[in-house]
């Protein structure tokens, strides 16, 4: 029992990376209708952006916004120059899939080269380890708690009270209304994307804060729980993906005190499949994406 309980402590820092990034995945589709499953490629990418100012001396808490800015600009780039331009050529969803797959594997053999093909780990100390009964956490893990809730605050603000989180929900619900009603659309979506590539590029460098090393396949292991805990809430609905985050991350930890760490991905896996075959829907769907953050 002692073991399951310390892997309820574990699981909180996993649901709070799965929570940042998949936040991010669900906004991304919400708002654009876009499926990108170049998301976690992104994420890698951007944590080897803070990896490459920690090597040079900074603390990693101080390259933390230097991956969140490179996530932010790259996926800007990516939706500016790639997705947006297939997207009025009227390409339905399972094309922009295909396309972002492809970009995925054209982003991970672009950095081969570049990065290596080892594992690297950020130069970082996990400070102090707390202790509450078997729970053991270091100071660096729930910072990074503290960071996944700072940022859900964060986008509830976003989505709840200002001008553009109201313009991001019109567009999502029907952006040829939000258009004809003044909302100008296409700023609109280029703000979601920077927004979301923030997420991604955060949740990508907390992701390797927490790992002991990571390469430029993690990318491809990122992305497994972040679309079970975005379909599991309900696709476009950022208050479901992090209830998806929860339970994600939970269960992955879990099953690997009962079972095994190898399993942790097979898990969010069979999740994901009973989802899809169950409930398709999610928890929190309604029709027109970010409708929830209504």
């Amino acid at each position: 029992m002692s073991l399951i309980v310390a892997a309820f402590g574990f699981g909180l820092v996993s649901m709070s990376i799965i929570a940042i990034s998949a936040v991010g995945f669900t906004m991304q589709f919400g708002i654009t209708n876009m499926i990108n499953l170049a998301y976690g490629q992104v994420m890698i990418a951007s944590a080897y952006a803070a990896y490459a100012v920690n090597n040079a001396g900074v603390s990693i808490w101080l390259a933390l916004p230097v991956g969140a800015v490179f996530g932010a600009v790259f996926s800007f780039l990516l939706n500016r120059l790639i997705y947006a331009p297939f997207q009025r050529k009227g390409t339905n969803l399972i094309g922009m899939v295909i396309i972002s797959l492809a970009v995925s594997l054209v982003i991970a053999n672009v950095m081969l080269p570049i990065v290596g093909y080892y594992s690297v780990s950020y130069h970082q100390n996990p400070g102090t380890t707390y202790h509450l009964g078997s729970i053991a956490l270091t100071g660096a893990q729930l910072a990074i708690i503290a960071v996944a809730v700072v940022v859900m605050l964060a986008i509830y603000a976003l989505l709840r009270f200002t001008r553009l989180g109201k313009a991001m929900r019109a567009t999502a619900a029907n952006p040829t209304l939000a258009r004809n009603c003044g909302i100008p659309t296409a700023r609109v979506v280029d703000l979601a994307w920077l927004i979301t590539g923030a997420l991604c590029g955060v949740a990508g460098t907390v992701a390797g804060m927490n790992s002991d090393s990571f390469s430029v396949a993690s990318g491809s292991e990122f992305l497994i729980p972040i679309i079970a805990a975005s379909i599991l809430g309900g696709a476009g609905s950022p208050y479901g993906a992090m209830i998806g985050a929860v339970l994600i991350g939970e269960m992955t930890e879990i099953s690997a005190a009962i079972i095994s760490p190898e399993y942790k991905q097979v898990v969010a896996f069979a999740v994901l499949v009973l989802v899809m075959v169950l409930r398709p829907q999610g928890l929190l769907a309604k029709r027109g994406a970010l409708a929830a953050a209504g």
